[in-house]
C-alpha cells in the first residue's frame, strides 16, 4: 500500500504507493551524537505553526548556559517559560517564521520524540552530508508532503496549507488516512 520510507544513510524520505515511488523529499539527519533513531511509526497528524517544546536536554545543555550569557535569550528567540519539570525550566518556542520546527511538523507517536518537520535553515540543504539535527528529520518541502498527506481532505486546499503554515496560531490537523 502507501508508506513513507525515511532513508537516513541517503537524506531522503521517499513516499510509497503500490511499490512505486510517487516523490522524494531531501532531509536532514541527526547529528553524530543525536542519531535519529530507527523504528516504525503510524503518521497520524499534522501541526500547522507549530509550537516547538524544547526537550529538557537541549534546554540543559544549550539553552541554560545561554541564558547565563544573556538573560534576555527567551524573549529573542521568541520562546517562553511554562512551568519546571524534575528542576529544569519547561521552555517552548512560539509559533512563527523563526520557528526552530519551521512552519509545519509531521507527528508519528513514537517513545524517542522524533518527528518529521520544516525548518527556517534552508541553507543547510545544500550540504551533500545533512546530519546536523538533534535526532528529528528536517524537511526539505514540507508543503509538498502537507499536500499529500490532506490531498483527501477537501478542506485543505493548497491555499488553506499556505494559510496555515505562516499563521502565529498553531493548528493540530488529524490524518483521515494515518500513514506508515
Amino acid at each position: 500500500g502507501k508508506y513513507i520510507l525515511v532513508n537516513i544513510p541517503e537524506f531522503k524520505l521517499h513516499v510509497i504507493e503500490n511499490s512505486k515511488e510517487i516523490f522524494d523529499i531531501d532531509i536532514i539527519v541527526g547529528k553524530t551524537a543525536t542519531r535519529t533513531i530507527i523504528f516504525n511509526g503510524l503518521l497520524k497528524y499534522v501541526v500547522f505553526s507549530p509550537y516547538w517544546n524544547v526537550p529538557q536536554s537541549i534546554v540543559r545543555n544549550e539553552i541554560l548556559p545561554a541564558l547565563k550569557r544573556n538573560s534576555q535569550y527567551l524573549r529573542s528567540n521568541n520562546m517562553e517559560q511554562i512551568g519546571f519539570e524534575a528542576g529544569l525550566p519547561v521552555i517552548r518556542q512560539r509559533p512563527g517564521p523563526d520557528n526552530s520546527l519551521g512552519k509545519v511538523k509531521f507527528i508519528f507517536p513514537n517513545i524517542y520524540n522524533i518527528y518529521l518537520h520544516d525548518t527556517p535553515a534552508k541553507s543547510l540543504f545544500k550540504q551533500e552530508r545533512r546530519a546536523f539535527s538533534h535526532g528529528c528529520i528536517r524537511l526539505k518541502e514540507p508543503r509538498k508532503l502537507a499536500r499529500y498527506l490532506l490531498k483527501n481532505q477537501k478542506e485543505w486546499t493548497d491555499d488553506q496549507i499556505k494559510i496555515a503554515m505562516n499563521a502565529r496560531s498553531e493548528k493540530w490537523v488529524i490524518l483521515k488516512e494515518p500513514l506508515p
